[in-house]
């Protein structure tokens, strides 16, 4: 008993501090976040084999909220349990909550970030990159057949032309592969046919109250209950409520909170905390942080035991690689409707070019990538002043 409590808490401890890393330096949006967590996690420290990452992958993709931390929350169950993924989860948040909410006090204070859009010309095409090429190992770990290729191609052209990433996209393409490759026909389905279902399905939040804090935690959490896949995707969501709906910020704040999002490590969506702290101040900044990530806690802690329980059934198998495929062709279509907003001169598009070029010759480190191209906004955008970066 005492060899298996020590063990426990070796491994919630181990979580910890990967965890706490990965928010320092894990750079370059949610499919890097999660690239970066398939090759740590599976292939350096063995804690998840390719099939256990390839169902987190898939499942956390079919709900709704931020896909990274979704994803390094299951990491955290499968690991270390209930406890484990509160306490992964946290970790991972917790060093871009305060970055980004220093960041938001030193606008606050000065009135202005100028340096964030020079450095948001330079990071952009890199961050393009950086979701490409995890995008390509995504695909290498879980894409098997034509009709996983078939229902990608289909979920880009949607994404593409309605600009958006559709949450019924990942119900429709799990359908599909359950009626494929389970065994629907051959005899009723069982129980837990419905696991990802009702995990898909929307929480709806209450109407907000009177005061700036309380609307503040229910439009985030209704944020995070309602919108799919990746972070980028929650950028026109925010615009709507925080611009158009409550005029919480002009649209130039809010293209900056969004360039801070970008440039920080860990999650976009941290793009809240930012949020937050223009709208209330520090307790608006914790305030849109527990909203926008507390969904993600509820939806996968309900769904992570049942995958574990009843994860073997072929129609749950289906339903996940047929998610799965939906995941790759939304995020390549993500990655197109971003690359409109980051890529806009020559000098950008050959940020991006050498940037891919480099992720594919050699390992480079995501935040060494980051660093470099910061570095190189900050130069070229006073001497090129593009005004294209913070129109667009």
């Amino acid at each position: 008993m005492t060899d298996t409590a020590a063990t426990k808490r070796g491994r919630l401890t181990e979580l910890l501090f990967y965890f706490l890393r990965l928010g320092v330096l894990g750079f370059g949006g949610p499919v890097a976040l999660v690239g970066q967590m398939e090759r740590e996690v599976v292939a350096d420290r063995g804690w998840l084999t390719k099939e256990q990452m390839r169902e987190a992958i898939a499942i956390c993709q079919s709900m709704p909220g931020p896909l990274a931390i979704q994803v390094g929350i299951y990491i955290g169950y499968l690991r270390g349990g209930f406890w484990g993924a509160w306490i992964g989860g946290w970790a991972f948040i917790l060093p871009n909550f305060l970055i980004v909410a220093a960041l938001g006090a030193l606008y606050v204070r000065l009135g202005d970030l100028k340096p964030v859009t020079a450095i948001f010309y330079g990071v952009s095409p890199a961050v393009i990159a950086l979701i490409l090429h995890s995008c390509y190992r995504l695909a290498k770990l879980g894409m098997e057949d034509k009709l996983q290729w078939a229902i990608a191609a289909a979920c880009l052209v949607v994404t593409v032309i309605l600009q958006a990433e559709v949450a019924l996209l990942f119900i429709g393409a799990g359908l599909v592969g359950i009626l494929y490759y389970g065994n629907l026909f051959r005899r009723p389905p069982p129980a837990s046919l419905s696991l990802a279902l009702p995990a898909a399905l929307p929480l709806v939040a209450p109407a907000a109250s009177g005061s700036t804090l309380g609307k503040l935690l229910l439009f985030f959490l209704k944020a995070g209950s309602l919108t799919f896949g990746s972070g980028l995707v929650i950028v026109p969501f925010l615009e709507q409520g925080v611009v158009a709906q409550y005029g919480w910020l002009d649209q130039r704040q809010f293209l900056i909170a969004v360039a801070v999002g970008m440039i920080s490590p860990g999650p976009v969506v941290i793009t809240a905390t930012f949020v937050g702290y223009l709208v209330a101040g520090f307790w608006g900044s914790v305030v849109a942080t527990v909203g926008i990530f507390f969904p993600s806690f509820i939806l996968v802690l309900v769904v992570a035991p049942l995958l574990a329980r009843y994860g073997s059934n072929p129609n749950v198998q289906g339903f996940v690689r047929g998610a799965y495929a939906a995941a790759i062709g939304t995020i390549l279509g993500a990655c197109i409707l971003l690359g409109r907003i980051a890529i806009g001169d020559w000098l950008t598009a050959l940020i991006g070019v050498v940037s891919l070029a480099v992720l594919f010759r050699w390992k480079i480190h995501n935040a060494l990538l980051i660093a470099a191209t910061a570095v190189i906004g900050l130069f070229a955008y006073p001497l090129l002043q593009p005004a294209w970066v913070m129109l667009k």
